[in-house]
């Protein structure tokens, strides 16, 4: 049907068209005159920056100390505060006068002459001064559970054991014995203190997920000798693949014989991809004698 005079509602349609085209057009305009009056930024070309070698402080030197305890050196796994350490709280401890003691105490056995070279001394031959009741068990504090951390799997390099040991000095305001690094080391520093293009590609075997977690430097696997967690090198056989799975996800679920919960990290399992901790389970599972 159509309206009055004709009308069949096409000039309406037409009419409700032309407004909302024209306020449409209004809107456009409105956001251009807005964006015009704005600050405007230029884009330049990425300026590559390049690392002055000489310019690398002390403050630099200490800093990456801390970040290498607290991270690659894996030293807060097992020196925490206690109940839950399983080795001396050095955070918690003025570690230069530390040593001091340790050096006059006539068990000391070992080769160092100050407290630089204890510190040092501890790190790569650990064993040469147990500190009483923290020997492996059974030795009668004559040996330490800790690896030689310029070992594999942790393996520091001699400049960055030096940035711990300085970061040791200086953290509870002892004066930093140790030099500064050589230029050519200068670049390691540069590199290893550099933030990560982006997070860590994902492991492709079992065995990379293990060392890319540092499993070796608590468990006895792939070469390994250490003791500060069970042996896994015949996991396979005492525990089910649902079983290992649960010990990575919720380490304190069960706890092995002669072992104390709260050393392995709570959250260890949510740093890894899923494809990674089955490659684990799975690597852990054909672990039989």
């Amino acid at each position: 049907m159509t309206g009055p005079a004709g009308n069949d509602g096409s000039g309406s349609s037409m009419g409700v068209f032309a407004s909302s085209m024209l306020f449409s057009l209004g809107l456009t305009l409105v956001f251009t005159l807005v964006a015009n009056l704005l600050p405007q930024v230029q884009g330049d070309a990425p300026v590559e920056k390049k690392v002055d070698l000489g310019s690398l402080t002390m403050d630099d030197f200490v800093a990456l100390g801390e970040n290498l305890f607290m991270n690659k050196g894996t030293c807060t796994l097992c020196h925490k505060p206690p109940p839950l350490g399983r080795a001396p709280d050095i955070q918690g401890e003025n570690l230069v006068e530390v040593a001091r003691q340790r050096l006059a105490d006539p068990r000391y056995k070992g080769k160092a002459t100050n407290a630089e070279e204890y510190i040092h001394e501890s790190m790569v031959d650990p064993s040469a001064y147990v500190v009483a009741g923290w020997g492996k068990k059974g030795s009668n504090d004559t040996e330490s559970p800790m690896p030689h951390i310029d070992k594999p799997p942790i393996q520091l390099s001699p400049m960055e054991i030096d940035a711990i040991i300085a970061w040791l000095e200086a953290k509870d305001g002892n004066e930093v014995t140790v030099e500064l690094p050589t230029a050519e080391a200068s670049a390691q520093v540069a590199a290893a203190a550099a933030p990560a293009a982006g997070p860590p590609a994902p492991a492709a075997t079992g065995e990379e997920a293990v060392r890319k977690y540092g499993c070796q430097a608590c468990h006895a696997l792939l070469g390994s000798t250490a003791s500060l967690g069970p042996s896994l090198e015949d996991v396979g056989a005492r525990l089910t693949p649902e079983q290992i799975r649960q010990s990575i996800i919720d380490p304190n679920a069960v706890i092995a014989d002669g072992f104390t919960p709260d050393v392995m990290p709570p959250d260890f399992a949510d740093r890894m991809t899923v494809k990674e901790l089955e490659m684990i389970v799975r690597l852990l599972a054909e672990k039989k004698p």
